[in-house]
C-alpha cells in the first residue's frame, strides 16, 4: 500500500468514525467526496452501489443490485460486480464470506471488528473486538507471517430465532421457514463456489 492510499484509507476511516453507525446514510455530496478521496471517478453506478452498501450492511451482491437499481435503474449486473471489486480494492468496502454464505459487503472498514451470524436465518451483525486494541492480531505463533488482519466469526441464534426455537413454530419439523431459507441460501453459496 502506498503512503497516498494509506492517507485515503485513513481519511475514509476518520469520516466513518466521525459519522458513527447511528448517523445514518451519507449524503450524495459525502459519497462523492469518498469516491474522489479514493481517486475513483464519480459515476452514477458507483454512487448507487456505495449508497446501497452504506444503507444495507452485510448485503449480498444480488441484493445490492436491487438496491442500486432503486437509485439508478439502468445499472447493470456487471457494473455492480465491477464497482464492488473496485471498492474492495480501494478499501471503501469490505467483502466478507462466512462459511456457507455468498459474499457480502459492508462499508465499515479499517477497524478491528468481527461478525456474529445467526445459524437460523443467516442474519449478520458487527461485533467489536472484546479486549484491547487488536488482540486477535497477536497470534501465539505467527509462523513468520506479518499478520495484518484476523477474521473471527461468532455463530449462534439471533433473538428472533432463539425465541422461535423456545416457543416452537408449530409445524413439527423443528425448523422455521427462515431456517429453511438460510439453509437453501447456504446450499446455493456452496454450489456457486463449485462452478
Amino acid at each position: 500500500m502506498t503512503d497516498e492510499s494509506h492517507v485515503n484509507e485513513a481519511t475514509y476511516l476518520d469520516w466513518f468514525k466521525k459519522m458513527g453507525e447511528t448517523a445514518g446514510m451519507p449524503s450524495s455530496a459525502e459519497l462523492e467526496r469518498i469516491l474522489r478521496g479514493s481517486r475513483l471517478r464519480v459515476t452514477r453506478p458507483r454512487l448507487a452501489v456505495l449508497a446501497a452498501v452504506h444503507d444495507h450492511p452485510h448485503a449480498d451482491t444480488d441484493s445490492l443490485i436491487g438496491f442500486a437499481r432503486e437509485r439508478h435503474a439502468d445499472v447493470s449486473h456487471q457494473a455492480v460486480y465491477d464497482v464492488l471489486r473496485a471498492f474492495t480494492a480501494a478499501g471503501l468496502v469490505r467483502r466478507i464470506e462466512p462459511a456457507g454464505s455468498v459474499p457480502r459487503y459492508e462499508a465499515r472498514v479499517g477497524d478491528n471488528h468481527h461478525h456474529v451470524v445467526c445459524r437460523g436465518c443467516g442474519t449478520i451483525a458487527d461485533v467489536d473486538c472484546a479486549v484491547g486494541e487488536t488482540p486477535c492480531l497477536t497470534a501465539a505463533d505467527d509462523q513468520g507471517f506479518a499478520i495484518d488482519e484476523a477474521e473471527v466469526v461468532y455463530w449462534g441464534q439471533c433473538p428472533q430465532c432463539a425465541r422461535r426455537a423456545t416457543h416452537g413454530n408449530g409445524n413439527g419439523d423443528g425448523e422455521t421457514s427462515n431456517t429453511k431459507v438460510a439453509k437453501k441460501e447456504m446450499d446455493n453459496g456452496e454450489k456457486d463456489r463449485r462452478v
